[in-house]
C-alpha cells in the first residue's frame, strides 16, 4: 500500500509531483470516521498512476525512432568546405639581432664584466649603445704592447748601426787581404834572384795571403746571412708587438656594442641560482654567450613544426589564422611563406622527420610579441557549396563506405562515396541528395538489421 505524507492532520495537504504534474489533493482520514481504507486502494493506485505519466518528458514519434536507433540525426547541407592543419610553434621576428658577448682577438678571456646595459623592452635606433663592457684590461694592454713596440724599433735601430759598422770593418779587411796577396805576388818575382831560403818564404807567404783572402770572402757573405736572420728577429718581434697593440686596440671598441637596425630590446634571461633572471649590470658573461636581442615588431613571424606526413599538403601562399596561448582571444592573419630543407627526427621514433615551417603574421598588435608560443591553422583545403556531412556519420565495413538514412520513416544503410575529409566533417561526393536525414553514429549492419548494443 502507497503511504502518503500529509503536513496537517487537519489541513488538506499537497503532494507536488515533477514540474508539469498536476497537484493532487489528499485528506487525512481519521480513525473511527467510517471511511473504508480498502476503498480508497484504487484512488491511491490511479494517483501514483497519474504521477508517473504527468512527470515523463513528451517523445514524438521522431524522437522516439531515434532513441530506438540510439543516435540522432542531421540533415546533409549544402556548405562551404574547408580543411586546415594545426601548427605549433613560436613567434619570432623577421629581422633581428642577436648581441653577443664579443670573442676577443689575440686574449683568452674566460669571463667579461657589464658595466652599462640597456633596459628590457626600450625601443632604439640604429646606432644606439646596447651594452658596454669593462675596457680596463685592453686599455692596459694597449699601453703594454705600443711600449714594447717602441723599444723594439730602438732595438732594430741600434743593431743596424752596428751591422753598418761591422760590415765596414770586414770590408776593410777584405781590402786589406787582396793587398797582401798582391804584395806576395810582387815578391815571388824576385824569387831567382834571391836565395832559396828567401824564395820559400815569400812562397808561404803567398799561400797565406790567399788563404786568408778566401777565408774572408767565405765568412763574409755567412756574417752577412747572420746579421740579417738577427735583424728579422727583432723585425719579427716588432711586428707582433704592433699586431697584439692593434688587437687591443680593436677590443676596445669591440668594449661597446651599438644597435645595427631600429627595433625594441629584448633581455635573454641567463641561469643563475637554480632559475633564471635577466641580466644586469655588474654581470659577469663568458665570450660568445648571448646577452640581448633587437628584434623589428613592424614584421613578426611564427617559426613552427610540421610532420612529414602533412607536408605535401603545405604550399608557399596558403593562408592561416595564429593564435596566442597567452593571449587566445587574439585572432592574426597568417600567410605560409616557407618551409625548411632539412628535416629532424622526432622523439618519439627516428623514422618520422619534422620539418621547420615559417609563417608570415600579416598584421601587428601591441600584445604581439617574440618568444611566445602559438597555434597557427593552415588553410589547404577549400570547397565551395560542398554536400557536408559529420564525419562521424560516416562508417566503413567491408570495404564500403555507408550512412544510415531514414525512409519512410526507418532507418537504411545506403553506400555513398567520400570526397575530402577534415577531423569533423566529410564531403559527399555521390549517394546522397541535399536534405537527406542520415544518423550521427550509425547503429545498422549493412543489411539492415540492429547492431547489439555496446556494453
Amino acid at each position: 500500500m502507497a503511504m502518503v505524507r500529509v503536513n496537517s492532520p487537519r489541513v488538506p495537504g499537497t503532494i507536488r509531483p515533477r514540474t508539469g504534474a498536476p497537484e493532487i489533493s489528499v485528506r487525512r482520514i481519521r480513525p473511527g470516521s467510517g471511511w473504508n481504507s480498502r476503498a480508497l486502494l484504487p484512488a491511491f493506485c490511479a494517483a501514483i498512476a497519474l504521477l508517473a505519466s504527468s512527470g515523463c518528458d513528451r517523445v514524438t514519434p521522431r524522437a522516439s525512432a531515434g532513441a530506438d536507433t540510439g543516435a540522432d540525426s542531421v540533415r546533409v547541407e549544402r556548405k562551404d568546405f574547408y580543411r586546415k592543419i594545426r601548427l605549433q610553434g613560436t613567434v619570432e621576428a623577421v629581422r633581428s639581432y642577436s648581441v653577443l658577448a664579443p670573442r676577443l682577438a689575440g686574449q683568452s678571456a674566460m669571463t667579461m664584466l657589464i658595466t652599462k646595459l640597456i633596459k628590457n623592452g626600450t625601443r632604439v635606433r640604429e646606432g644606439d649603445v646596447l651594452v658596454e663592457f669593462d675596457r680596463q684590461n685592453q686599455v692596459k694592454t694597449v699601453m703594454d704592447r705600443q711600449a714594447e713596440y717602441e723599444d723594439l724599433v730602438q732595438q732594430i735601430k741600434r743593431r743596424q748601426a752596428d751591422q753598418a759598422v761591422a760590415r765596414a770593418r770586414d770590408e776593410t779587411d777584405l781590402k786589406g787581404a787582396e793587398v797582401d796577396v798582391q804584395t806576395a805576388l810582387v815578391d815571388m818575382r824576385s824569387n831567382d834572384l834571391i836565395s832559396s831560403t828567401e824564395a820559400e818564404i815569400n812562397k808561404q807567404n803567398l799561400e797565406e795571403a790567399e788563404a786568408r783572402l778566401k777565408l774572408l770572402k767565405d765568412t763574409l757573405a755567412l756574417k752577412r746571412d747572420a746579421e740579417a736572420a738577427d735583424l728579422r728577429i727583432l723585425e719579427i718581434q716588432r711586428d707582433r708587438s704592433r699586431k697584439a697593440m692593434e688587437y687591443a686596440q680593436a677590443n676596445i671598441e669591440k668594449m661597446s656594442i651599438k644597435s645595427p637596425i631600429e627595433g625594441l630590446v629584448v633581455l635573454t634571461p641567463v641561469y643563475r641560482s637554480s632559475r633564471y633572471v635577466d641580466p644586469q649590470e655588474g654581470d659577469e658573461v663568458r665570450p660568445g654567450s648571448t646577452i640581448l636581442k633587437v628584434v623589428n615588431p613592424s614584421a613578426m613571424q611564427v617559426r613552427a613544426r610540421v610532420n612529414q606526413v602533412d607536408l605535401s599538403y603545405l604550399q608557399p601562399g596558403q593562408s592561416a589564422e595564429v593564435r596566442l596561448d597567452a593571449y587566445p582571444d587574439l585572432l592574426f592573419p597568417a600567410t605560409f611563406t616557407r618551409i625548411g630543407s632539412v628535416g629532424m627526427a622526432g622523439s618519439g621514433s627516428k623514422q618520422i622527420r619534422f620539418f621547420t615551417a615559417y609563417l608570415a603574421i600579416n598584421k601587428t598588435h601591441p600584445k604581439l610579441l617574440p618568444d611566445l608560443s602559438a597555434a597557427a591553422d593552415v588553410q589547404v583545403q577549400d570547397l565551395k557549396g560542398a554536400l557536408v556531412v559529420p564525419r562521424e556519420a560516416v562508417v566503413v565495413r567491408d570495404g564500403q563506405t555507408l550512412v544510415e538514412v531514414w525512409q519512410d520513416g526507418k532507418p537504411a544503410m545506403r553506400p555513398v562515396e567520400i570526397g575530402a575529409m577534415n577531423n569533423y566533417e566529410a564531403v559527399i561526393a555521390s549517394g546522397l541528395e541535399e536534405g537527406t536525414e542520415v544518423a550521427r553514429n550509425p547503429q545498422l549492419d549493412p543489411a539492415g538489421s540492429r547492431r547489439p548494443p555496446v556494453k
